[in-house]
């Protein structure tokens, strides 16, 4: 993204490491005498400069750069100072050396800066780089600019009292760049930093960490092994992932160092000042943050580039503790460990012999399983299409005591097999997880146990090819394997079939933080072709893996802060034969320093024990073998030990024991389940359907409905023109409350009542006016009655003949939506004037799916004003009718009927589809009337129109709430658009092979979307990117009209409703499984998921449905007070879903960034003005 708008910065922050610090006299060269150029004098100077050779920074590439007295360099011209001192993150891309309200305009602090391609100056950044990335090669500068910083003071009022004017600060930054990538190198001297803070009105921001110390620590600490020097990877081309800290966090030593000529005279004159005593900092306000909080990037003790930004697309999805106590939460621990209270809440610890986080433990010396399935799409060389993988099945097993791995996946085709050979670590991670410790380090599981999420970015050399690897770990099941779920996208370069691979050795640093790990590495690969030919190539790898740690613990173990995993005998192959991809590899994890290699068979893994115990090490090279928990013999051998067998009582009564190696496992017999300890089985509650039995205590079936809701409950609730609480039901005299039109006689009866308007007067009985004037359609109806009475005289009233059609109006003297020619028996849909819709029209037996256009009259009188009342909180069900929208709130998945209430009166209106945003708590809505497309707030105000105009029939609506994208159906303009939420900037995404699009929803998450399109001849479900690319049909079969649609992110579950078919059903896109959940339902509209539950609108039930996916049966059922025609409906939840797509902050584009798997595309809207730039990403 390099769109100024993406709010991205750079600063410094540090903690204590205790060396010596850096001198002025250990900087770069810089003065006059070095041909530096100076920046003009004063408070907040800025210099544009073009630059020699472009720089690198996040994902951009630049030309120019800006150089600021205020102790930064940005690569966008900066606002002014008060629109960013004390209000960060700013809206400009910076790197902040030492940000605050600087100042040199006395004439003794100055701002140097220079371009410098001599080789004696790029010797020296190669130096630096290199030591601080000492395992990357090929670290060649072309270019460096140098800025300096001297003796800067802090800008205030003199003689104030604070002592800021009297002290000064001297800093430096270079900036090194080569063909495809920049590194900042900074310079802290230990007399340079004089003062920490500045005077900034309003809030401070400070650079320092939470204690002020140390920003004076920056002179005293490193991550490049040289006092007060800070590296930093800050940019890369033509594949951005992070700011890339340097890794080498101890001292060099002293004495050794090399030193680069000295001049004849001192280069760094300084001012003769006065001394002071130190005086009292004032105190400062901390600003508030707006920013979400996130996971730090890199270890907590190491001095980094914090990066603030919303490019992180991890969906994390780890167990986590809270604040209750073992009483209640012990059976949520590995029956292999002890469950332990603190202050605030619990913890899980494995016991002796075990090793893990508490809530996964393995017995040590055990080897492990893991099993997992692997899904996406790879495009291999260039080949335009790609290779989809749809739940292949990944197997791996490690031998924990020497630290060897075996991973196979099946089911690889041909043409993809041979080019994943050179992906170890595609399972590898299983390597890292269990392996061999060397002493005083610690592998990935006994740190993190077995849930955690990984992503992994693979950069292919020289090609570029780029490949994403996403792994969730959902921890150890119920037969001792660790289970993962893969998902790969993305290129891998190709490797013909027939050759072989050869990886070399490699080791990887794993950087540990809080709840987060990341490591990278450079590996060299080896293809030997059939025809003998051998190629050398190389890819980097850089992966993070996010967990969960029990945030309860007093007792903190330490952890290195930095391991090394060395992974050597390397084993990969492609079995064609058998389609299977195979890995194998030894792992060993260490410390980052060479030293001798240990020389106890434990660590080495040349032990010979089984592969069932545990090596214990003893003095020098002695070690002993001792077989795992759950085994037996002497190490060398070992037995599984049947607990089952030698203890049949072990599992306590109405259980079954089932022997497994190393442990045992208990299940209750039929009809009895595991109590809350988890231990213990228990009869099961026989669920009891009082409703069916005709055993409960709901009033008489003609005054209230008995509704069961699983287990042996039921709801008992009045039937409509009943009014109590279900179990005693009295009539509703509405009569009384005058419910009639004046002009209109009420009659009651049981549990309804008649309306009936006085002779002279025409309607309904809740609507009567005088006789009318006679409509179009009566007008025309009349017409063919009295041309097809042959008879100048009759007794009967007059039909139309056989051959004749003669309309059918509705109780106003509308057109009917629907119109049918008996004779011929087809149907077909007209619009208000009564003139027929294209491509509506049915074959007989059969009736076409027709909205009502016509607006039911205003009531005569006051209306309601068209704006939204306040919502209480909670999740609700929104849905339409026509002249309103009703609100249903939810309690859990049970509809509170007796809280449902209207939201939104739209007189004169029929809204059609309903869509909510959940970012701004708003409702959106199409209207077939105007047509038109607007919206309200859920929290109170006025309706807003967003577009009316070149619309006929909007029928179908989906909000993309982090792209902050519509999407609509036309139904008689067949076609389906995207616009920005204001209703602005509107595309065209498809006008052809479209007849009848209705239904449209979205999946931000992975820029998807979905519609149904209820053709007559060819009724089908279609998806595509949101780009408008990679358009599918999904379901073509078994359709009759396929009204509602909707898609649950949680389940990955695409459900529709179909009027044709009378079914529900449910699909998995990527697996195109597809279940029938309900069927035999009635005349379905729109449908939407909520948790386990699906709601649909039924147009003859004229009611809102659930149905229970879990037991496929319909639940419960809704009547509006007001009975007529429901039409779209959706759910209000109380957070948006946690998700990310690349259009979160609109990607960089300059007008619609529209989002696809795997990244996005911007396009320009179908009106431009000629600003607007379309790429793809």
């Amino acid at each position: 993204n390099t769109s100024s708008g993406h709010r991205r910065w750079a600063t410094i922050f540090a903690i204590a490491l205790s060396v010596n610090g850096l001198s002025k006299r250990d900087m770069f060269d810089y003065g006059e005498q070095a041909g530096d150029q100076l920046l003009e004098q004063g408070t907040d100077q800025t210099q544009k400069l073009l630059l020699n050779q472009s720089m690198f920074f996040f994902d951009g590439t630049y030309d120019t750069v800006y150089i600021n007295t205020n102790g930064f360099l940005s690569v966008e011209e900066p606002q002014v100072e008060s629109e960013y001192l004390g209000k960060m993150p700013a809206s400009f891309r910076m790197i902040a050396v030492f940000l605050g309200d600087l100042d040199n305009s006395d004439g003794v602090g100055k701002v140097y800066y220079r371009q410098d391609s001599r080789p004696s100056m790029l010797l020296r950044t190669t130096d630096h780089i290199n030591q601080a990335f000492p395992q990357d090669d090929e670290i060649k500068p072309t270019h460096a600019l140098i800025i300096t910083w001297e003796n800067v003071a802090a800008h205030g009022v003199p003689g104030r009292g604070d002592g800021l004017d009297r002290k000064r600060n001297t800093f430096q930054l270079v900036v090194a760049s080569m063909a495809s990538a920049s590194y900042a190198i900074l310079f802290y001297p230990r007399e340079g930093l004089q003062y920490i803070s500045t005077s900034i009105p309003g809030p401070y921001y400070r650079i320092a960490t939470d204690n002020e110390t140390s920003v004076r620590q920056l002179s005293e600490e490193t991550n490049s092994g040289r006092r007060g020097v800070w590296v930093y990877e800050i940019g890369t081309s033509p594949i951005f992932y992070s700011i890339i800290p340097g890794q080498v966090t101890n001292l060099y030593p002293e004495p050794d160092q090399p030193r680069y000529p000295e001049p004849d005279q001192p280069r760094y004159p300084e001012p003769d000042q006065p001394r002071y005593p130190e005086p009292v900092q004032p105190s400062y306000l901390e600003p508030v943050q707006s920013a979400q909080p996130q996971p730090p990037r890199y270890d907590p003790q190491t001095p980094q580039v914090v990066v603030v930004d919303e490019d992180d697309d991890l969906d994390v999805d780890v167990f986590a503790y809270n604040s209750e106590t073992c009483a209640s939460n012990r059976q949520k621990c590995s029956s292999f460990a002890d469950c332990k209270d603190y202050t605030n809440g619990y913890c899980c610890q494995c016991r002796p012999g075990f090793y893990g986080n508490g809530k996964d433990c393995v017995a040590e010396g055990k080897p492990q399983r893991m099993n997992g399935k692997v899904n996406g799409r790879v495009f291999v060389g260039n080949t335009p299409s790609p290779l989809e993988l749809s739940n292949n099945d990944l197997h791996s097993y490690v031998v924990a005591n020497d630290g060897r791995a075996y991973v196979a996946i099946s089911t690889i085709p041909a043409g993809l097999g041979p080019s994943l050979q050179p992906l170890s670590s595609l399972g590898g991670v299983i390597g890292w997880a269990f392996a061999l410790e060397q002493p005083g380090y610690e592998n990935g599981f006994s740190i993190i146990g077995g849930v955690f999420s990984r992503q992994a970015e693979v950069t292919f050399l020289p090609g570029n090819e780029r490949l994403t690897i996403k792994q969730e770990f959902k921890g150890i099941d119920e037969h001792d394997h660790l289970v993962v779920s893969t998902e790969l996208e993305g290129r891998l370069p190709e490797v013909p079939r027939g050759s072989t691979v050869q990886i070399d050795p490699y080791k990887e640093i794993y950087q540990y933080g809080s709840n987060l790990i990341t490591s990278s590495s450079n590996r060299d690969y080896t293809v030997s072709l059939p025809d003998g030919s051998v190629q050398t190539k190389a890819y980097q790898w850089r992966q993070t893996i996010t967990y969960q740690s029990c945030p309860n613990d007093e007792e903190v173990r330490a952890v290195q802060s930095t391991q090394q995993l060395s992974v050597d005998q390397i084993f990969v192959m492609y079995d064609s034969g058998n389609q299977l991809i195979r890995y194998a590899m030894s792992n060993k994890i260490g410390s980052i320093h060479s030293g001798p290699p240990e020389q106890n068979p434990c660590f080495t893994g040349r032990h010979g024990c089984d592969t069932n115990a545990a090596c214990r090490p003893g003095e020098g090279v002695q070690f002993t073998c001792e077989c795992s928990t759950g085994f037996t013999g002497d190490g060398r051998q070992c037995y599984d030990i049947d607990e089952c067998r030698e203890m049949p009582e072990i599992c306590g009564s109405h259980a079954l024991c089932n022997n497994q190696p190393g442990t045992f496992r208990c299940e209750c017999v039929d009809g009895f389940q595991f109590a809350s300890d988890g231990k213990t089985c228990v009869e099961v509650d026989r669920p009891i359907d009082h409703c069916q039995r005709g055993t409960n205590n709901c009033d008489i079936p003609e005054r209230a409905r008995c509704s069961y809701t699983g287990a042996s409950a039921y709801i008992c609730s009045c039937l409509s023109g009943f009014v109590g609480d279900g179990y005693t039901c009295r009539d509703i005299e509405e009569c009384e409350q005058g419910r009639c039109h004046r002009d209109a006689v009420c009659y009651n009866s049981q549990g309804s009542f008649t309306c009936q308007c006085r002779p002279g007067f025409h309607g309904d009985g809740f609507q009567c006016t005088p006789e009318h004037e006679k409509t179009q359609c009566e007008r025309d109806r009349e017409s063919i009655q009295v041309s097809s009475n042959t008879g100048s005289f009759s007794f009967f009233r007059p039909r139309p003949a056989v051959s004749q059609y003669g309309p059918t109006c509705d109780q106003h003297g509308a057109y009917e939506p629907t119109q049918c020619h008996g004779s011929i028996g087809q149907c077909w849909c007209v619009d208000g004037n009564g003139q027929e819709i294209p491509n509506t029209r049915t074959g007989p037996g059969q009736r076409p799916l027709c909205i009502d256009r016509g607006v039911i009259p205003p009531p005569i009188g006051p209306t309601t004003r068209p704006d939204v009342s306040p919502v209480a909180p909670g999740t609700h069900l929104l849905f339409a009718q026509s002249g309103k929208i009703e609100q249903i709130p939810l309690d859990g998945y049970s509809m509170n009927k007796g809280e449902a209430k209207a939201l939104l009166h739209l007189p004169d209106r029929v809204a059609i589809a309903v869509a909510y945003d959940c970012v701004e708590k708003t409702v959106y809505w199409t209207d077939i009337t105007g047509p038109s497309i607007s919206k309200a707030s859920l929290e109170g105000g006025d309706t807003i129109s967003l577009v009316t105009t070149d619309l006929e029939s909007p029928e179908g609506l989906a909000i993309d709430h982090l792209a902050r994208l519509m999407f609509w159906t036309d139904s008689m303009k067949d076609r389906i658009e995207v616009a920005k939420l204001d209703g602005s900037q509107r595309r065209v995404l498809f006008d052809t092979d479209l007849v009848n699009p209705r239904p449209i929803v979205a999946d931000p998450s992975y820029g998807r979307l979905y519609w149904a399109d209820w053709n007559r001849d060819g009724p089908k479900i279609e998806m595509s990117n949101m780009d408008g690319t990679d358009r599918t049909v999904l379901v073509k079969d078994d359709l009759g009209l396929p009204n509602g649609l909707t898609y649950d992110p949680e389940s990955q579950q695409l459900c529709w409703a179909d009027a044709g078919t009378r079914k529900v059903q449910c699909m998995d896109p990527n697996s195109r499984n597809r279940r029938t959940i309900v069927e035999g339902i009635q005349y379905p509209f729109a449908i939407v998921s909520h948790g386990r539950n699906l709601y649909y609108t039924d147009w003859r039930r004229e009611a809102v449905v659930a149905v229970d996916r879990t037991t496929d049966r319909e639940t419960d059922e809704f009547l509006p007070q007001k009975r007529s025609r429901v039409y779209g409906i959706a759910t209000t939840p109380t957070q948006c879903p946690q998700a990310y797509n690349y259009c979160s902050n609109n990607g960089g584009c300059s007008h619609l960034c529209l989002p696809r798997r795997g990244g996005f595309t911007c396009r320009c809207p179908d009106v431009v003005d000629g600003s607007c730039v379309e790429r793809k990403l």
